[in-house]
């Protein structure tokens, strides 16, 4: 018996349009999200910490950028609450509007020539607003689409907002690239920076316009349904949150871990080796912003194709070949990148974005398909948006203070490859999800009596449902 949520499910046309209002939105508010990163790493150590040693203000300027990684558990906290609640839509163009408000709001900062110490503090500001509305962004992106499609090609389905993040990042790292090229360092450094954070206001209201048409998940809206008839007779559900860490707390643990070691690559990857090609290595910053537009691109392509590649051999499978490959790969990363050969640079970035794009791809799937309905929101983000401040925003705070200290990529190489290998423990603990009904609901922890789930589908385990 099929039910009603998968019978539902769009037809091919519908997913795809699901998936193109998914993927355009993720990429426009990651693209606000990595231009913040790009300009840490170039001009903002010079612009807002002006008094600083280069490293020393480069590692400030990163300070304000792990602040927004700060900012994400809230943002997934009171996301989740209310996409839990009253749908993933609604909150998902919230989450724009606040993304690419705060980020138009950057392009008109002045800064600490201007006011002095209330440019960083300003800057910082809008750094938590950025950081607040992309911790609500990527759960109620890839629930949306893992909720609309089928259960046998999520894997698919699900990858096409994750390729958002690449898509963000080459859309920023090239409009950096672009401007870099036509100007002069001067020019730049006064006012050419300005130019991508003002265009995000442009590309919002494409965003807008485009979220807006979409329909609310079949899944969520079944749920609410049979919501609404529990709490006319009287069943009171708990909220979402309190649900989610009572009851699916390994799955959080678990979603933690998984992303560990993709996070702290990515941003080691891109973020870091822009510091590391133009302060140790000496090399022009184009040749950083080059590498990271090409591999970036193929990092696109990449995650649909892994994110395919789950739905036939397992999400555990694809995730450990990134996570396996990152670790050996950390240190030849390094290696590369000394020779300092822009060719072998680029090639350098793009195999440890393949590797990345191999835990990636399949993460929204594996992620969504551990927890239930009415917590899913709620324990989707919050566990990936745990992770993203002990991964993400620590990474290239700890890489630049570690090449600082030791004036070698060796102590970066550890700890990138350490963090692989705790995402390669945590899913060889895992339980393989593939296929797995979206469909089901949440069992009290007590063992107690719960909802009907969809016919045919076991119990969940009384001490772990995910």
């Amino acid at each position: 018996m099929t039910s009603p949520a998968t019978a539902a499910a769009p037809a091919p046309s519908g997913i795809r349009r699901i998936v193109a209002a998914s993927l355009i939105g993720t990429t426009i508010e990651w693209y606000d999200f990595f231009l913040y990163g790009s300009a840490a790493a170039l001009v903002f150590n010079e612009l807002f910490f002006p008094d600083s040693e280069p490293l020393v203000g480069t590692l400030l300027a990163f300070l304000t950028y792990a602040i927004g990684f700060a900012a994400r558990p809230l943002g997934g906290l009171v996301f989740g609450h209310y996409g839990d609640k009253i749908g993933r839509k609604r909150l998902l163009v919230l989450s724009l509007l606040l993304m690419g408000g705060a980020t138009f709001a950057m392009g008109l900062l002045p800064t600490h020539a201007s006011i002095g110490v209330g440019a960083p503090v300003l800057l910082t500001l809008l750094r938590l607003i950025q950081g607040f509305a992309l911790g609500g962004e990527w759960g109620g992106a890839v629930l949306l689409v893992s909720e609309h499609g089928d259960d046998k090609h999520r894997g698919f389905w699900a990858s096409w907002p994750q390729a958002g993040a690449p898509g963000g990042n080459l859309l920023a790292t090239g409009v950096l690239a672009l401007l870099a090229a036509v100007q002069s360092d001067e020019a730049f450094l006064a006012w050419g920076w300005r130019v991508p954070f003002l265009l995000s206001g442009v590309l919002v209201m494409i965003g807008l316009w485009i979220r807006i048409s979409v329909s609310e998940s079949p899944v969520f809206l079944e749920a609410q349904a049979k919501a609404a008839q529990r709490a006319a007779a009287g069943v009171m559900a708990k909220p979402p949150v309190t649900e989610v860490f009572r009851t699916n707390w390994r799955g959080v643990l678990t979603a933690i871990g998984t992303r560990l070691g993709e996070n702290i690559s990515y941003y080691v990857i891109t973020a870091f080796l822009l510091v590391y090609v133009t302060s140790h290595l000496g090399l022009p910053k184009s040749d950083g912003l080059n590498a990271v537009l090409i591999g970036s691109a193929v990092h696109f392509a990449a995650i649909p194709a892994w994110g395919a590649l789950s739905d036939r051999i397992g999400r555990r499978a694809v995730t450990l070949i990134g996570s396996v490959g990152m670790i050996g790969w950390a240190f030849a990363f390094f290696a590369l990148l000394d020779s300092r050969s822009f060719p072998v640079i680029v090639a350098a970035v793009t195999v440890g974005l393949l590797l990345h794009g191999a835990m990636y791809g399949p993460q929204a799937a594996f992620i969504s398909e551990m927890f239930a309905t009415e917590v899913r929101y709620s324990g989707a983000s919050m566990g990936s948006q745990l992770a993203s401040v002990i991964g993400g925003a620590l990474a290239p705070i700890v890489a630049v203070a570690l090449l600082d200290g030791y004036d070698s990529s060796v102590p970066v190489s550890i700890y990138l490859g350490a963090a692989a290998a705790v995402t390669t423990l945590t899913v060889l603990a895992a339980k393989e999800t593939r296929g797995r009904s979206l469909a089901r609901e949440h069992a009290p922890a007590d063992g107690a009596a719960g909802v009907p789930r969809p016919a045919g589908q076991a119990p969940l385990p009384a001490d772990n449902r995910t």
